[in-house]
């Protein structure tokens, strides 16, 4: 009876043993089931139902067709679903290319300067389109040059030397020479006062709007200028360079004053771009204004301080 006791209580102890490890399999099965999928689940709840597996050709309302295999006619390209119609391919829309301009490039326009600038003035001076002194500046005048040479030859007026044009120009007329590119003046430069005739002067007419820099009663250049209104004219008299600045800014009206060379108070002989753009529409504010940068250059590098100015009517 003893030993009969201890029997059952022995199994009875192994038995337990067996459910604690079934059950510890049990634990360790359900916490992998939680962390295996995509979508974690908290611990304790209750895991959805498995959904049974599509057949083969019969794919769920959301399924997708699988796009690995290759179909019968080509291969690599997806079989279609029975119940899902296949997308149609987009056809590429094709972009027309942009037309060339007519026109070609454009080569100058308004506000541009320099030496192909004073071509061009030159070659439209030489066929009557151009009635100043080439300046090299790109302005209002040389806008409506250019439109009236463009409607001679049925182009669009648009003022601005693109490659047709000017193309066209150079087929109607001859390299310029070197004093059609800078003339004397525009002007017949008036007889000098007598006070020019001695010395080293900058020789001054307001009646020929024009300046002669003499040495000695011979002309060495001259060129086209412009006065103050009659709100602010220039003065009249003789008078000395008393200061040369080269890129000076007027500090009255802030305007800049390249080769500014003084000879009375605020008066000055300079260039003027608004000279060089605009001609005599317009006036300066008592300097003597010169509108051929080319020129002025040349005779600010020849003046010194102390050489006499003669303005004269």
């Amino acid at each position: 009876m003893i030993r009969t006791r201890r029997t059952g209580r022995g199994r009875a102890h192994r038995g337990s043993r067996a459910v604690a490890t079934a059950g510890a399999a049990v634990a360790v099965l359900a916490l992998t089931a939680v962390t295996a999928g995509c979508e974690p689940q908290a611990a304790g709840s209750t895991p959805a139902a498995p959904s049974p597996a599509p057949t083969s050709g019969s794919p769920t309302d959301d399924a997708k067709p699988d796009d690995t295999k290759p179909g019968a006619d080509e291969p690599g390209t997806p079989t279609p679903s029975a119940s899902t119609p296949p997308k149609p391919t987009p056809t590429p829309t094709a972009t027309a290319p942009a037309a060339p301009d007519p026109q070609g490039k454009v080569l100058m326009a308004n506000g541009a300067q320099g030496k192909q600038v004073r071509e061009l003035q030159a070659r439209l001076r030489q066929i009557g389109h151009f009635n100043r002194t080439p300046t090299g500046y790109y302005g209002t005048v040389t806008v409506t040059a250019v439109q009236s040479f463009q409607g001679k030859r049925g182009l669009p007026r648009t003022g601005k030397a693109d490659t047709l044009t000017w193309q066209k120009l150079l087929g109607m007329t001859h390299e310029p020479t070197a004093a059609e590119l800078n003339p004397p003046t525009t002007r017949p430069v008036a007889k000098p006062d007598k006070r020019c005739m001695t010395g080293r002067v900058i020789c001054i007419s307001k009646n020929s709007r024009s300046l002669s820099w003499m040495i000695d009663g011979k002309v060495l250049s001259s060129m086209d200028v412009r006065f103050g209104s009659q709100y602010t004219p220039t003065r009249e008299g003789t008078f000395s360079v008393y200061w040369k600045s080269r890129h000076h800014v007027s500090t009255l009206y802030d305007s800049p004053m390249p080769y500014a060379m003084f000879f009375s108070g605020g008066q000055a002989v300079h260039y003027s771009s608004d000279f060089a753009a605009r001609g005599y529409n317009g006036a300066s504010h008592g300097c003597v204004n010169v509108r051929d940068e080319g020129k002025i250059a040349s005779l600010y590098a020849q003046v010194r301080n102390g050489d006499k100015v003669v303005v004269y009517n």
